[in-house]
């Protein structure tokens, strides 16, 4: 078994309390002193601090970079201008997904891509079996650390340790090389949160003075840390899929209602495209769609759906929202039980539990 890895910003989490898990072979806190619930709190009302080091870091660069992407990648790039990111699935023939990720343009020989750090193996293996022409690729991960500064406050903090005009910076969109504190960073208007916020980029020697920096610029905008559990329940309030739940090697992105990221108009034969297209065509056994329950009972992956006693699907997704102070889930169902009903059972144990869909996402911040 491998050893679990330590992120250039451990001993900061030691420091301040965090409590400690092992993450896709990543030594990460799951949450701090305050709780899950304030740290969410915190992000929605003010501006927390995540450490995200665990993240994949791959560049494609040549001649043939563009066109190498629009074949691996479901959606397209070929609108992207530089500074621009674009967040697309990376599918299989059979239209099951390798991953999520996203597309960092740095000019049209030149990309970044951001990778779930559980696959970052798996989707360099995956970038390497389907290479051709003029490109090259290098796994840059292990050499950058990076935190997301999410929240309303994020602007405000940022702000204090650049000269770069960060307020005109729209959202994902980044700056390649920025002085950050004196530390060369990227920085992208991008989270994971359903917040306003910036994900920062740099080499592992300068992290330690960049979270420093950070830290104590967010004093007077009172910024908090948060750890893995609070991501997890803000994205889920804010609907965005995370790998292995929504999205997975058996699951297509149509299934996952990411329609907007499947561009099967695009001039370029992608990987996948015949089987999503068939998939639209024909239709889906499952499909997912937005749980909000009725009675108290805390929904978890896994856990079956019924409707008149027939199991219809599972919940991909669940959790308590803080911000909507409900019990919420996402769940995969049959689409067209879910055109004659609007509310089903939720099997907790031996005992179902009433719950009502809803439309997604459950919580979009106020612009």
């Amino acid at each position: 078994m491998n050893k679990a890895r330590k992120t250039p910003f451990y001993e900061k989490h030691l420091a301040l309390e965090g409590k400690i898990v092992d993450y896709s072979g990543w030594l990460l806190p799951v949450q701090y002193a305050k709780g899950l619930v304030e740290e969410v709190h915190d992000t929605r009302k003010r501006a927390t601090i995540f450490d995200v080091s665990h993240m994949g870091e791959i560049t494609v660069e040549g001649r043939d970079a563009e066109a190498y992407l629009q074949k691996i990648l479901v959606n397209d790039i070929s609108d992207l201008k530089d500074n621009a990111i674009r967040y697309s699935p990376v599918c299989y023939p059979d239209g099951g997904v390798v991953d999520d990720i996203l597309v960092y343009r740095i000019n049209v020989d030149s990309f970044l891509l951001v990778v779930n750090a559980a696959n970052t193996d798996k989707d360099f293996d995956w970038f390497q079996e389907n290479l051709f022409g003029d490109v090259r690729l290098v796994n840059l991960s292990p050499e950058y650390a990076q935190v997301a500064l999410q929240g309303p406050n994020s602007l405000d903090i940022m702000q204090q340790l650049t000269a770069a005009p960060l307020a005109e910076m729209k959202s994902y969109h980044f700056l390649p090389e920025v002085e950050v504190a004196g530390v060369k960073c990227i920085v992208s208007r991008t989270g994971y949160t359903g917040e306003d916020g910036f994900e920062v980029y740099c080499k592992n020697a300068g992290a330690s003075k960049l979270w420093d920096a950070l830290w104590e610029a967010g004093r007077k905008h009172e910024l908090n840390p948060a750890g893995l559990g609070a991501r997890d329940v803000l994205r889920l309030e804010a609907s965005m899929p995370l790998y292995g739940h929504e999205l997975s090697r058996e699951l297509t992105p149509l299934q996952a209602r990411l329609d907007r990221f499947v561009s099967l108009d695009k001039e370029v034969d992608f990987n996948g495209r015949e089987a999503l297209k068939k998939q639209k065509e024909v239709g889906m056994d499952r499909m997912l769609f937005g749980l909000e329950m009725l009675e108290r009972g805390v929904p978890r992956e896994g856990y079956p759906v019924h409707h008149e006693g027939r199991e219809i699907g599972w919940v991909s997704s669940g959790s308590f929202a803080p911000t909507l102070e409900k019990f919420i889930a996402m769940a995969f169902l049959d689409p067209e039980v879910m055109k004659k009903t609007s509310e089903v059972d939720l099997m907790i144990r031996t005992r179902s539990y009433r719950a009502k869909v809803t439309k997604l996402p459950f919580y979009r911040r106020k612009k």
